[in-house]
């Protein structure tokens, strides 16, 4: 356990910083996983929908330094891809 003061207060904004980067990435995950089972239950409409709802949430984790920039640029071409694939 830490003693000094600053040690102590770096112990509780790590905790909150880790909180908020798990929520960040846990939704980013989520919308990842709606798209793909969007595209292979082969639904246009929905695969769309949630296309733009995981890129909002994408850029949002690499905005707040989450996941790196080139993570990101690579799961929103692999999703849009997928999609654009789609009959």
């Amino acid at each position: 356990m830490a003693n000094m003061k600053n040690a102590k207060k770096a112990i509780r904004t790590i905790k909150k910083k880790k909180e908020n980067n798990n929520t960040f990435k846990a939704s980013m995950r989520t919308a990842i996983k709606n798209v793909e089972k969007a595209v292979n239950a082969k639904d246009k409409k929905a695969a769309q929908e949630n296309l733009n709802v995981a890129i909002k949430r994408i850029d949002k984790a690499a905005s707040k330094g989450v996941v790196k920039s080139n993570f990101a640029a690579r799961n929103k071409s692999r999703l849009t891809k997928k999609v654009n694939e789609m009959k």
